[in-house]
């Protein structure tokens, strides 16, 4: 197992339709690929605009199948043509009614590995999520992926520590949380909750972001997708809060150990005292 692994972050705006954001997703792939990533990440319901910003039963016709769809089954020729991991967001149908947000994890020989469906769901004014989607039930699954261990967090579920904890405990040693957040509401947040999670669990962190306004609604989608190591630093810099962009760093997994050996957060814990937490 490599101790650098190249790592990408694919921040796009809505083309205007679903085969077009697709195939920008797929070039976007490609580019990460070429610059030597060996797993990117796409942003939260990728294939389409971020539709919670009202509610409309019409964006039910985005739903696929995962794994048996056809979005899933594309991005796995992706992953297996150009040798990468893939973390792909999409609009899960269960079964007719049953909806989830769904991120489908593919090993860089093209197999599907499994999937995380989000378990937190926002339902607040331009983040209608529960009208679309029922709450994951799945856990926090952890891949063991040609990178290693990886984890998925979409999202809203950033800002509730046990997940990011669960992944942790799971081995996780890149968490990447996919997501569609804007202006106003949590950019303030961007910059502190991922790289305190990152530090909290011992692990590096890919955060991605949407750019741009969409015709839905008024929320402006401010970018700045990252990477950030277990040091709580970013890894370069952040991608730019307006146009669409291509993140490709090196993580240093030898940093894992250096870490953990230094502070030493897991042995140092206490489940015999969180009896509360378990309490609704």
């Amino acid at each position: 197992m490599a101790d650098i692994v190249k790592a990408g972050l694919v921040q796009q705006r809505w083309t205007g339709d679903k085969d077009s954001m697709i195939a920008a997703a797929v070039d976007a792939i490609g580019v990460a690929a070429s610059r030597g990533a060996q797993v990117v990440c796409l942003q939260e319901l990728f294939y389409g605009p971020y539709f919670c910003q009202v509610q409309d039963t019409d964006y039910y016709s985005y739903t696929e199948a995962v794994p048996d769809g056809p979005t899933t089954a594309l991005m796995r020729e992706v992953a297996e043509r150009h040798g990468v991991v893939l973390i792909v967001p999409v609009y899960e149908e269960e079964q007719p009614g049953v909806y989830y947000n769904t991120a489908a994890v593919i090993d860089a020989d093209g197999r599907y590995l499994g999937k995380h469906r989000k378990n937190h769901l926002p339902q607040v004014s331009g983040f209608w999520e529960k009208f679309y989607f029922r709450p994951g039930n799945l856990g926090y699954p952890v891949f063991d992926t040609a990178v290693g261990r990886i984890g998925v967090y979409i999202c809203y579920e950033r800002h509730f520590p046990e997940g990011w904890r669960a992944l942790g405990l799971g081995g996780a040693r890149i968490v990447f949380n996919p997501s569609a957040t804007s202006r106003g509401l949590s950019e303030y947040l961007w910059r502190l909750e991922q790289p305190a999670a990152a530090v909290a669990n011992e692990y590096f962190v890919g955060t991605i972001n949407r750019v741009g306004v969409e015709p839905l609604g008024d929320n402006e989608f401010y970018g700045q997708s990252y990477f950030v190591d277990p040091r709580g630093q970013l890894v370069g810099e952040a991608a730019s809060d307006t146009a669409d962009e291509v993140v490709v760093r090196e993580l240093d997994m030898g940093v894992l150990a250096e870490v953990r050996d230094l502070w030493a957060f897991y042995r140092d814990r206490r489940p015999d005292s969180y009896r509360q937490l378990l309490q609704p």
